[in-house]
Formats: C-alpha cells, sequence, structure tokens
C-alpha cells in the first residue's frame, strides 16, 4: 500500500483499448466496493494497517494479465521502461536457478528487490494510477512489520504461536494469514474482466510476470504475436528479448 506521486500523463490514444478498457473500468468498481467495503470494515471495529508510504509488500512477486500490464507500460518514460525491464531479467534468473516456489519468493523479495517504480525516499509508486491489481487489492490487519521479507522466519517458537491466534481473531482475514480476503475478493472481476477481453480480441490469454509482461508489452514482435493470436509466435519473440520461461510467462 504505497502513497500516489503526482500522475504521469498517459498518451490519448491507446491501441489496446479494447482490452485495458474493460481492466480500467474494473480498477474503478473495485475502487468503489473496496472503500464501501472498508468502511464498514472500520465501522465494526476492523482496522487497516496499510497506509501512505508504507511499501514492505512491494518486494513480493507479482502475477498480472497483459491487459494489465499494457496500462502500466503505457505511461513509462524511457528511463522507468529501462528499469523495468533490468528488474525483469533479474526475475528471469530467479526464475531459472530457484529450486522450488518457495525458495523464488524468498529470493525475489530479498535478492530482485523493490519493485523500480518505487520511490523509496517517499515510500510512494511513481504510476500508482496504473498498478495492477495485486497491489490494488493487498491489505493488512496487522502492523506492517508482517508484511516485511523474513517476517515469520525471524519469529520464534512463541512469536509465531502468538501471530496465529492474533490472525485467528482478527476480523477480515482467512485466519491464516493477516492480509484482508474480502479485498482481494472484491478484485476477482477484474482478472475475470481481463481474460475475457484478452480472448476476445486476441483468442488468447496471456498472463506472468508483472515486470516481465510490462517490458515485453513494448516489445513489437512480442506484441505482434499476441495480435495474431500466435502463442508460439509470441512465445519466440519473448525467447528473443530473453524474457521466456514457463514460471513468468503463460500463452493460452
Amino acid at each position: 500500500m504505497t502513497r500516489p506521486l503526482p500522475p504521469t500523463p498517459r498518451p490519448s490514444c491507446d491501441p489496446h483499448a479494447r482490452v485495458t478498457g474493460p481492466v480500467e473500468r474494473g480498477y474503478a468498481a473495485y475502487a468503489r466496493r473496496a472503500a464501501a467495503w472498508t468502511a464498514r470494515y472500520q465501522e465494526r471495529g476492523g482496522r487497516v494497517f496499510c497506509g501512505a508510504g508504507c511499501f514492505a509488500c512491494c518486494n513480493m512477486p507479482i502475477r498480472v494479465s497483459l491487459a494489465e500490464a499494457l496500462l502500466t507500460a503505457g505511461a513509462l518514460d524511457a528511463a522507468q521502461a529501462a528499469a523495468v525491464a533490468a528488474h525483469a531479467r533479474r526475475v528471469l534468473h530467479n526464475a531459472r536457478t530457484a529450486p522450488d516456489d518457495e525458495t523464488y519468493v524468498e529470493r525475489h523479495r530479498r535478492e530482485v528487490g523493490f519493485c523500480p517504480l518505487l520511490d523509496p525516499r517517499s515510500g510512494g509508486c511513481t504510476q500508482y494510477a496504473v498498478r495492477p491489481t495485486r497491489c490494488r487489492d493487498t491489505f493488512s490487519a496487522l502492523p506492517a512489520r508482517y508484511c516485511e521479507a523474513g517476517a515469520w522466519e525471524q519469529m520464534t517458537r512463541r512469536e509465531r504461536e502468538s501471530y496465529r491466534r492474533e490472525v485467528a481473531r482478527t476480523p477480515g482475514t482467512d485466519g491464516e494469514l493477516h492480509f484482508i480476503a474480502p479485498l482481494e475478493h472484491l478484485s476477482e472481476p477484474v482478472w475475470a474482466a481481463a481474460a475475457r477481453a484478452m480472448r476476445a480480441e486476441w483468442g488468447l490469454e496471456v498472463w506472468g510476470d508483472f515486470w516481465v509482461l510490462t517490458t515485453l508489452a513494448r516489445d513489437p514482435q512480442f506484441m505482434a504475436g499476441v495480435g495474431r493470436g500466435d502463442a508460439r509466435g509470441a512465445w519466440r519473440a519473448a525467447k528473443a528479448a530473453g524474457l521466456a520461461h514457463p514460471a513468468i510467462l503463460e500463452l493460452d
């Protein structure tokens, strides 16, 4: 949950509007529904610990649709695009070398590091208006220290037991983790809208790592393959760009 910085102007004409439009409308609907839910939650005594300048979760891996990535990619300037591409290559290296999912996540948080669109001085997201779904629906019902990389590993057994009890009695959690589950569930229509729009426009769906897809969204050869509904051609273009790996790019 990061604080927004002044928005970056976006191009007035979106060549992928039939794909990105439903996602933008989904974002707006989510914002309304999440605000209403949060108001009721707080009236009943619930607490959301996320706030302006908090970015403890901004080094988590994020899975997105290409529809979402297109929105972000269209707002980047050259320097930001280069930083995102460099981040994507670190993601690829992690995907190639991590022996399992748990290690992949741990390395992402500790070694791949924080999102390059984050301004660490202010704790603000430089592309807040076009951040993906996962950045919009992740909220904590417990203090931000529980969101930091290694928080669980650094707990003693007694602290872990205390954490479990606290999560279990905290309204809004799923009983296992401290994130607010209903706010995540409310975002599901955005994912569904992205899937329908991609399938209708391209005849296929594209999902994967946020930074990888945001980089590929700016690759003409990749997007040409996607636009033709040519999954193999798009994969070859991603491979030529050095960003093809099944753990971070899915074409179906």
